[in-house]
């Protein structure tokens, strides 16, 4: 009596998930054919990300290989279109190079490429922290006392591992400006 039970168990177990199928067939083919779109969709953005990347590594490179003085110009507006790009690799070593390279003087110019990355670059908080440093390191000569501090801001009010060398930037600028008593505070 048991074994029928079970069979009968059985059968109407696979009877209902039969009715089911039948009934919920073409839901069942939207949400398979949904997930495969998204799936596809999702490998798809990832591989255009890592050509992306591909491009403008290759692009940085071939650039900084074929530098020379003669192709100034060429290099910087080549540099300028990677920081532009906004990749959290790249452009941050495009401004370094044309910085490095002296490529570009204005001043003004190279603090708006610093803007770029600090302001609208994805980049990693401590790496942004660093880039920041870097654009005050940049200005230390020129600027004010006022503006360096609005520049080093960030990292001063952090506990960003660049919060002492910040600190001590602002008191070599202090005391090259003889004003010994606010370096030491």
């Amino acid at each position: 009596m048991d074994e029928e039970v079970s069979i009968i168990n059985s059968n109407t177990r696979n009877e209902k998930i039969k009715n089911f199928l039948v009934q919920n067939k073409n839901k069942l083919i939207i949400l398979v054919l949904t997930i495969l779109i998204i799936l596809a969709g999702a490998y798809s953005f990832d591989k255009y990300k890592t050509n992306k990347k591909k491009e403008i590594s290759n692009k940085f490179n071939l650039t900084t290989l074929e530098y020379s003085e003669n192709i100034r110009n060429i290099t910087a507006v080549k540099l300028i279109e990677i920081i532009k790009e906004k990749d959290s690799t790249y452009s941050p070593l495009s401004l370094y190079f044309i910085i490095d390279n002296k490529i570009i003087s204005d001043q003004n110019e190279i603090n708006s490429y610093f803007d770029i990355l600090i302001d609208k670059t994805k980049i990693d908080l401590e790496i942004k922290n660093l880039v920041i440093y870097k654009k005050a390191l940049f200005n230390a000569d020129t600027a004010s006392e006022s503006d360096l501090l609005n520049i080093l801001n960030p990292i001063i009010n952090s506990e960003s591992v660049w919060k002492a060398h910040s600190l001590y930037l602002i008191g070599e600028y202090f005391y090259s400006k003889n004003e010994k008593q606010k370096s030491k505070e």
